[in-house]
């Protein structure tokens, strides 16, 4: 090779390293109860940093899903093909309970140990996490129908992947979607149209749905307006004599990231469906489901922010300018530090949320009503601040983070999904407070919550003192929602941080976010944080 192409200064290609190894992650796992899952977490974790993994990832989002509508000799099939390696990353994430498992395991700390792994495989690809969640989230609501669960929970909660159209009960394992949203409501789900018509025990549902999330799932839960008003139905893609559901494709989504997943507008044309809870009451019924995604939205969010942020400090540790290692460099140790607390502070939150949601699952009637208000409030701003903290994160890398080959791309792409999934931000911000006027214990609940950090820091009291007056100020108070629900989640996170994190990160956080004014950007930390103790619990 010539001496031109001699390479030096280059930063080593980032694989071979345990994902796992993460102290925020760790510490939540264990203090949620969960630490008997951390064997099991630290395989995944090896995989996930695995060269092969990492190629899995790559090549599912280099090959899409493709759509395939009719047969060679004009026979409608509506199948969707994938990838081969999409297969790969959906048998691993199955066979490690990240879809309904814990729903089938009464160990406590089950939903922990799953939303750890979550965490922890999304980092491979974010994509094919959207029928992963799901199925997840899907138990909640087809319990509502004690006779479909009993029929489909046990194959949802199966760990084996078992892809293609066939009818369900003769499955291993089923995955389950959902279809809301359609083309004159959006969010507004109660101005659906399509209909739903009795038949016998089913429904004949027609209608044409804008978003359905992962269409190649055995079975979906979809809202339609039935003789008693909206109402959720279950719908299987293949009906039980074998036949297939008249629920037709009509193209794939051709979105700005989540390339791997397939995202598709389907039309019901008389499908069959199966009611699940009672007429009129569909969006109660629902919304258990989309209370548990936002989970997931959370923790995914978490994810985007801890796979930018080691490849942030991965590359400043290896690249050098002007002299000195990046890391070395003070405004770069800045902006790694900012990074690295917006990491730790929705990781350790989104433990504190799962856990509840063991707890909730559990009985726990006290954890439910703070998971109301507290997912709410955590989902508008974690899912926020993740397509921020892709964008610095990408450009600590320089050009080479704009290039394809770095993976930040992809990830760039990818970050704004969890705050659009199942409402945009306002819809977030506005079904907090809505939790705040019909669950008036969800607001004791919380405060109880960050109480327990009182007088440990004067700066999250003062912001906790300023949070009360907010709330104490009704006028003018959806227009102002935004700012408050930021609040909430900030000083949500601040009294995790004090009560568990370590001091450096608490303190960071507390100065940055809770006092004073943060900045427009990342690398706006005050003079006198410990960013070195910040920087040494980043593998």
């Amino acid at each position: 090779m010539p001496a031109t192409h001699e390479v030096t200064n280059q930063v080593p290609v980032l694989t071979g390293h345990d994902v796992s190894d993460d102290p925020a992650l760790l510490e939540g796992l264990r203090r949620e109860g969960a630490g008997w899952a951390e064997p099991e977490l630290r395989e995944l974790g090896r995989l996930a940093g695995s060269e092969q993994a990492q190629e899995w990832g790559r090549l599912a989002n280099e090959n899409p899903p493709v759509l395939r509508t009719h047969d060679t000799v004009g026979n409608r099939i509506d199948e969707v093909e994938f990838h081969p390696h999409w297969h790969e990353l959906m048998r691993t994430a199955l066979a490690n309970g990240l879809h309904a498992a814990p729903w089938a395991d009464d160990r406590p700390g089950t939903h922990v140990a799953r939303a750890a792994k979550f965490l922890v495989w999304s980092q491979v690809e974010a994509g094919h996490g959207c029928p992963v969640s799901m199925t997840y989230a899907a138990v909640p609501a087809l319990r509502h129908s004690p006779e479909l669960a009993a029929r489909f929970e046990p194959l949802l909660a199966s760990p084996d992947y078992d892809p293609g159209l066939r009818e369900p009960s003769g499955k291993r394992g089923l995955l389950a979607g959902m279809s809301m949203t359609e083309k004159q409501g959006g969010s507004d789900v109660r101005a659906n149209t399509t209909t739903a018509v009795p038949h016998g025990s089913e429904y004949l549902l027609t209608g044409h749905k804008w978003f359905t999330s992962a269409p190649m799932c055995d079975m979906f839960l979809t809202l339609a307006q039935a003789p008693g008003g909206l109402s959720c139905f279950l719908l299987p893609r293949v009906l039980p004599d074998g036949s297939r559901n008249r629920m037709h494709i009509q193209r794939l989504k051709d979105k700005l990231g989540n390339k791997s997943n397939a995202s598709a507008e389907l039309e019901y044309d008389g499908a069959v469906g199966w009611l699940v809870g009672e007429e009129g009451r569909g969006v109660r019924t629902i919304i258990d489901m989309v209370n548990m995604t936002r989970l997931d939205c959370v923790t995914g969010s978490a994810a985007a922010m801890r796979y930018g942020l080691v490849r942030a400090v991965h590359h400043a540790r290896h690249r050098h300018a002007f002299g000195a290692a990046l890391i070395d460099q003070p405004l770069m140790t800045n902006v790694l530090a900012d990074l690295a607390i917006e990491s730790e502070a929705a990781t350790t939150v989104a433990m504190r949320l799962a856990g509840a949601t063991d707890r909730a699952a559990a009985g726990d009637e006290r954890e439910a009503t703070l998971r109301r208000l507290a997912l709410a409030a955590t989902k508008y701003w974690v899912c926020k601040r993740a397509p921020v903290h892709a964008g610095e994160a990408l450009e600590c890398l320089g050009g080479n983070g704009y290039i394809e080959d770095s993976g930040m791309p992809r990830l760039y792409r990818e970050a704004p999904l969890s705050s659009i999934w199942e409402g945009s931000g306002n819809v977030a911000a506005l079904d907090t407070l809505r939790a705040m006027v019909k669950q008036p214990d969800s607001v004791e609940a919380y405060f109880a919550e960050v109480d327990l950090a009182a007088g440990a820091d004067a700066r999250l009291d003062d912001a906790v003192a300023g949070l009360r007056k907010e709330f104490a100020d009704v006028d003018g108070i959806e227009f102002r929602a935004r700012r408050i629900v930021e609040t909430l989640a900030l000083v949500l996170q601040g009294s995790l941080l004090v009560r568990h994190g370590t001091a450096a990160v608490a303190d960071a956080f507390c100065a940055s976010r809770l006092a004073g004014d943060h900045g427009g950007a990342f690398g706006t930390l005050p003079s006198g944080v410990d960013t070195r103790a910040i920087l040494d619990r980043v593998a």
